[in-house]
């Protein structure tokens, strides 16, 4: 070996020691690296005692599931789920072998809007629903086991559970042309299994319920869990709070309900042991708004001979069809489906069920658009209510024109300890006139159930449902023809127009309604009255924010009866001539002056008022 070749490794070797020297890691880098070691160290531990426990899990499924192979229908707890489809001219139904129970309802004729095609009004993600039979040394959950379909046909199928000699069916059949789905619930040769005194089932049913409209507010505040009691009315949980309800008498039916559809269960032999949940979705922008819970008992028979009989409606909040579907009640109760549609307090209720819904009824036969609907619908009520309207107005006139003669007792009284002397003085000249003060009052009285009816209406009618007219896309949710996507305080992302024209009417008719009563007070009530004046202002304003995420529909409705109103109170306005009514005023004034009438009423209290003061005066003195 030469010196150029000692020299040569001498050098290479320099240079690989100087770079290890240079190049070796910190103290500080040195802790580091020995803590990612114990982490890595620590994660192979971890993965090999996962490991452990999942081997240790699985024998013990194993060796739990060798000791439970002497259990009822062992053999149908393995193996994978088939759907079966019954289907009519209105709903398609999926079922699941798995469980035997239905889990999902499309509602046919009814476009969806969270997806291409029919609205959902189940789904497998969401809606569950179990029956659970307890038994001396085990309990079946239908959960647990796969079911074999037999005897399927379009519209029935028979889910059986057969282990040779015991049986456990559920019958499913759909009636034609109808929403409603009869359940058939029987055991065969399974007296053994349970204890003597068992002769109910247990059901358990949830569904996150969908949001199926546009508008998350307003489609949250018609959805709720309701329900029906046996021989009695409807109730429901609370539709704006978390509630929970356990109900002491027996039920009818339970309904999951949202705003146009519902999924009720009911229970021809009645359910008891009920508890029911309603949970409020956390976030409006989830496509969700309620979580819907309920936990039953029906009647059982271990040995077959009364089989128990469910019934479920899965279709759309219709009147007339929650009522042709009360007939179809298999165990001849009154079912009052109908009560799903929510029409308002008895007296409202009474209202849009006898008028409101036949005219409402009577104008759609026609084929008109639904704009047109509640154009004719607003004439209708008006042209029904216009007497009372003219009747309240004339009263009204009649005040005026007698003002000058108001104003000569407040001049003739100008104290306010002679108030209580002027206003029976003023009692008595409304009296010689024949005028009554409260005149306008009462046909005012008369309208506003027929106008708070149509409020709770309009919502429900789910004909608006889908139907356009002019910039409203859809009559049953908000219009939105400006919208800047973004959630603003008390308005929301959107500004409904129909809204706006309708606060703006109000506004009008606020107005009008103050120029009357002002022509017609005097003194201390028309200072009173331009104080109220500003207040009356404000509610329009606030209806606007409580109306911008109502329906179009309603808002509309709410437009042309305003507009209405103002047309009406111009045409009255015009079509009264003051003088004349003045002359008749005083000429039934010289008719009856000469007669002595006995106060009554208002005028009757004031003059005992007066008699009262003036004994209390004179007793001071």
């Amino acid at each position: 070996m030469d010196k150029n070749t000692i020299t040569g490794f001498v050098l290479i070797a320099l240079v690989v020691i100087g770079f290890s020297w240079y190049s070796r890691p910190s103290e500080a880098e040195m802790q580091q690296m020995a803590v990612q070691d114990s982490i890595a160290a620590a994660q192979k531990a971890a993965a090999e005692t996962q490991e452990s426990e999942r081997v240790a899990q699985e024998i013990a499924a194993r060796a739990e599931q060798a000791a439970d192979s002497t259990s009822l229908f062992f053999a149908s707890r393995n193996g994978e789920g088939e759907k079966v489809t019954l289907e009519n001219e209105k709903v398609r139904l999926t079922l699941n072998t798995r469980g035997g129970m239905v889990e999902q309802a499309e509602i046919k004729g009814y476009k969806s809007r969270r997806r291409e095609g029919d609205v959902l009004l189940l789904n497998p993600q969401d809606a569950q629903m179990q029956l659970a039979f307890a038994g001396k040394e085990e309990n079946l959950m239908t959960r647990d086991f796969v079911f074999q379909p037999e005897q399927a046909t379009q519209n029935s199928v028979c889910m059986t559970l057969d282990d040779g000699s015991r049986k456990l069916q559920i019958l499913y059949s759909l009636r034609p042309d109808s929403y409603m789905l009869d359940i058939t619930v029987r055991a065969e040769g399974m007296q053994g299994f349970f204890a003597p005194n068992v002769k109910t089932l247990n059901l358990t049913w949830t569904d996150h319920v969908q949001q199926q409209e546009k508008g998350y507010d307003f489609e949250n505040r018609y959805s709720c869990l309701t329900y029906k009691r046996k021989d009695k009315g409807t109730d429901n949980l609370s539709e704006t709070s978390d509630d929970e309800e356990s109900p002491e008498k027996p039920l009818d039916w339970i309904a999951f309900k949202n705003q146009f559809f519902s999924a009720v269960l009911i229970a021809p032999q009645d359910f008891t042991d009920v508890t029911l949940k309603s949970r409020q979705e956390k976030e409006k922008k989830n496509g969700y708004l309620k979580e819907y819970e309920a936990e039953m008992a029906t009647a059982f028979d271990p040995t077959g001979m009364q089989p128990t009989q469910l019934q479920m409606y899965l279709g759309p909040n219709d009147y007339h069809e929650l009522q042709k579907h009360n007939g179809f009640s298999q165990g001849g109760k009154e079912l009052e489906l109908e009560n799903l549609v929510y029409l308002g307090w008895p007296i409202l209720r009474w209202i849009n069920r006898w008028f409101i819904l036949y005219l409402f009824d009577w104008l759609t036969a026609f084929g008109l658009p639904m704009g047109m609907v509640l154009l004719l619908l607003t004439l209708i009520v008006k042209a029904v209510v216009y007497p009372t309207s003219k009747k309240s107005y004339i009263s009204s006139a009649k005040m005026r024109v007698l003002k000058p003669r108001v104003d000569a007792l407040n001049e003739k009284y100008p104290n306010k300890e002679d108030a209580m002397k002027k206003q029976q003085e003023m009692m008595q000249l409304y009296s010689q006139y024949g005028v009554s003060p409260m005149g306008g009052c009462l046909p005012m009285l008369i309208q506003m159930p027929i106008w708070i009816a149509l409020f709770n209406f309009v919502p429900n009618a789910i004909q608006l449902r889908g139907q356009s007219f002019l910039w409203a896309e859809d009559l049953s949710a908000y219009d939105e023809l400006i919208n800047w996507g973004k959630d603003l305080w008390l308005i929301g992302d959107h500004l409904s127009i129909f809204c706006v024209l309708f606060c703006a009417t109000n506004i009008i008719n606020t107005w009008i309604s103050m120029r009357q009563q002002q022509n017609q007070m005097t003194g201390e009530q028309a200072q009173q009255m331009k104080m109220m004046q500003y207040m009356m202002y404000i509610m329009p304003l606030m209806f606007f924010f409580m109306f911008n995420n109502y329906s179009s529909g309603l808002c509309y409705y709410y437009f042309l009866s305003s507009l209405t109103n103002i047309l009406m109170m111009w045409y009255l306005r015009k079509t009264t001539n003051d003088a004349k009514l003045l002359a008749k005023l005083e000429a039934y004034y010289e008719q009856h002056k000469n007669e002595q009438k006995k106060p009554t009423g208002l005028a009757a209290r004031l003059e005992a008022l007066q008699k009262m003061q003036e004994q209390q005066t004179k007793n001071k003195k």
